[in-house]
């Protein structure tokens, strides 16, 4: 028996100050590795815009979810947490979650509000299926391919939700800026739930989870979007580069262990 099935180990990382500072830089890159796909790279933003653009969110899409299939198939065969493997794969969520949103949103005509509403239903639709199936959304439970497959649809379709309500706040009056206050003053809020109240620790982690992907597409749409438009405008890949680059150092220097899971 190896020590992943001895000691009880999940095969995802216990979620620990490491994690969300990680997992915050995995999704502003996902919002700019995802749109100098979709829009640099595949027509929005090009000369070919229009229907390009149409088409950049559709290829896009399928560049993304093609690589989060592949990975996703390899974390449930690995029998054990593999930090980098499983950043990987968020990463693919995230980028795959930018465009997805961008093609809901924008192409599918039904705005910001239709397509955070139609997410929304699509998250909270495989939390309650996973739960009647498993009798838990605990990331604890995520050890078995079942539990693997709930948790990575719903971290999908999050960080689908996440491009969507960032995006539809950062156009409004707030800006690329207030949009970040908003939702790191939510992440706060969430923050002094846990620590201060009896709310379910599960529920506030997958509201945590949902919050992290609009902070950080409004703070990707910052670093690349034009300066009229109150960004940066920052190279996309040079900015996806440097992400990269920070990821990776912290995934070296932040210890990384798996979370415990409850056995019996």
């Amino acid at each position: 028996m190896d020590s992943f099935e001895r000691y009880g180990l999940s095969k995802v990382p216990a979620i620990t100050l490491g994690f969300w500072v990680i997992k915050i830089l995995a999704t502003t890159l996902g919002e700019t590795a995802g749109d100098a796909v979709s829009m640099s790279w595949l027509g929005e933003t090009t000369a070919q815009a229009g229907q390009g653009g149409i088409n950049g969110y559709l290829v896009g899409s399928a560049i993304f979810l093609t690589s989060l299939a592949i990975l996703v198939a390899i974390q449930i065969r690995a029998r054990r947490f593999h930090p980098f493997l499983y950043w990987s794969t968020i990463i693919a969520s995230t980028t795959a979650g930018t465009t997805m949103a961008d093609f809901a949103t924008r192409s599918l005509g039904i705005g910001y509000p239709g397509g955070s509403l139609l997410l929304l239903a699509l998250v909270l639709a495989c939390l309650f299926v996973w739960h009647r199936a498993l009798g838990t959304i605990s990331v604890q439970s995520v050890h078995e391919p079942k539990a693997e497959i709930y948790y990575w649809l719903t971290i999908t379709f999050s960080q689908t939700l996440g491009t969507a309500l960032g995006d539809w706040l950062a156009d409004g009056p707030l800006g690329y800026l207030g949009a970040s206050a908003i939702f790191g003053s939510a992440l706060a809020i969430v923050a002094l739930l846990y620590w201060r109240s009896t709310v379910s620790h599960v529920a506030l982690f997958w509201a945590a989870f949902i919050l992290t992907r609009p902070l950080g597409a409004t703070v990707g749409d910052f670093l690349d979007k034009p300066i009229a438009k109150g960004g940066l405008e920052f190279s996309r890949p040079l900015a996806s580069a440097v992400l990269i680059a920070a990821i990776v150092l912290l995934i070296v220097l932040v210890p990384q262990k798996a979370e415990a899971r409850r056995l019996g």
